[in-house]
């Protein structure tokens, strides 16, 4: 059985992808495809490459991959993700897709066009730094006379091509959709992050209804996308959301057994 993994973005609530490994491999569980958004294109890049969940999770504690070096022009006010390149290249061999141990997927919005972009070839650190950036907070990337963004913009998960190659397809989706009371929507910055999240889970549904299983731990909007400092408490509630999961992943994989 061939399993495929689809990461979702989600920004610091990423990190709860590195437990959401951990557990599975626990179980003896290992995804051979990979799909990732935002910050899940950058587990799912570090885990293609080979790395372990517990060196990942090092990692992010140790520095957080969005830190900000480069500051860009006061007359665009955004911030370039020089730091995450270069903790990329730092972590992993090569700068290639094909260079990868397992197969990879990224999402990536496509402003020029204004299409979503799913790239499985060629560089990798640009595509996965296109990925990631925010709008309005990081700048987009230029690839091959073009400019990228987030690919959470148009599609927060990336399941079609992982389901095409695989049999069994399990979801992670850091960005749940839950009720908040009036005191979570009471300021500007509430406001604005709650139409962020609105609009992610929106794009999401479609790639959702593709997985076997879903992952998609509610504890986690006690975060928001920027609580790097978190990374532990993150973690731990992906590995915990995907142990009590693991039992259902099981029989739900034997049912699909080829």
């Amino acid at each position: 059985m061939k399993i495929g993994l689809s990461l979702s973005g989600g920004g610091a609530r990423g990190i709860a992808h590195i437990g959401v490994l951990a557990a599975l491999e626990e179980a003896n569980i290992f995804p051979e495809v990979i799909s990732g958004t935002s910050a899940g294109s950058i587990v799912g890049a570090l885990y293609a490459s080979g790395m372990k969940p517990k060196k990942m999770l090092e990692i992010f504690k140790q520095s957080s991959l969005f830190r900000t070096i480069n500051i860009g022009l006061p007359i665009s006010g955004l911030t370039k993700l020089t730091y995450l390149r270069d903790q990329l290249a730092k972590n992993i061999k090569e700068d290639n897709f094909e260079h990868l141990q397992r197969k990879l997927f990224v999402a990536v919005t496509n402003l020029n066009k204004g299409e979503e972009e799913i790239i499985d070839s060629g560089a990798l650190f640009d595509v996965i730094v296109a990925s990631s950036s925010i709008p309005l907070v990081f700048k987009p990337v230029i690839i091959n006379n073009q400019t990228y963004v987030d690919g959470g913009l148009m599609r927060n998960m990336c399941v079609e091509p992982v389901k095409e190659m695989c049999d069994f397809v399990i979801g992670v989706n850091v960005m749940p959709h839950v009720h908040l009371g009036n005191k979570g929507v009471d300021s500007m910055v509430d406001i604005a992050f709650r139409g962020f999240d609105l609009v992610i889970w929106s794009n999401s549904q479609f790639d959702m209804a593709l997985c076997d299983i879903i992952i998609e731990p509610r504890e986690l909007m006690d975060y928001t996308i920027l609580s790097f400092h978190k990374a532990q408490a993150i973690y731990d509630i992906g590995y915990e959301a995907t142990k009590v999961k693991i039992a259902s992943i099981q029989n739900k994989m034997e049912q699909v057994m080829p």
